[in-house]
């Protein structure tokens, strides 16, 4: 009886040691560039890289399934993965306002995400007119943003 409870003493003491490590041991978190800042802060300060490794990615798959009206799940499939992914780069894009021209910024950031939204909503509707309207219009946002802030350069063609 003796012996017993002694091993049951040592596991309790066991696994009261296990547990206070458990709530007591430092949050893992992920590396960040800025631990205090709050809220979005960007890893890549470059847009050119920001943008190729982002958004050209996604859009160089976009453009060829544009073409015509997706004729399976697949085709739609594309065409939702590369909507929703540009729609969200649109805010992403809301966290990297330059000093200079912001309200532009902001104006073209957020057309990029709406129409890439609304690219995203005809697109699980699986309605392939609307869908081109507003990838054409999203494209547009792109390419204002692209005159005004890259100085022409970088133009798309939907």
């Amino acid at each position: 009886m003796k012996r017993s409870l002694s091993l049951f003493s040592l596991a309790l003491i066991a696994l009261l040691g296990v547990g206070s490590l458990l709530v007591s041991s430092p949050k893992v978190q992920a590396a960040d560039p800025s631990p205090k800042a709050e809220g979005p802060v960007p890893v890549e300060p470059d847009m050119h890289e920001f943008m190729e490794y982002v958004f050209q990615p996604t859009f160089k798959r976009l453009k060829p399934a544009m073409a015509e009206a997706p004729v399976d799940n697949a085709g739609w499939k594309v065409l939702k993965e590369g909507s929703l992914k540009l729609a969200e780069g649109g805010n992403l894009l809301l966290a990297r306002v330059p000093k200079e021209d912001s309200a532009d910024w902001l104006k073209h950031s957020v057309g990029v995400r709406d129409f890439g939204g609304k690219f995203y909503r005809a697109s699980q509707a699986k309605d392939f007119a609307t869908a081109k309207k507003n990838y054409e219009s999203m494209v547009q946002s792109c390419n204002a943003c692209h005159h005004q802030f890259a100085h022409g350069e970088h133009i798309l063609t939907p």
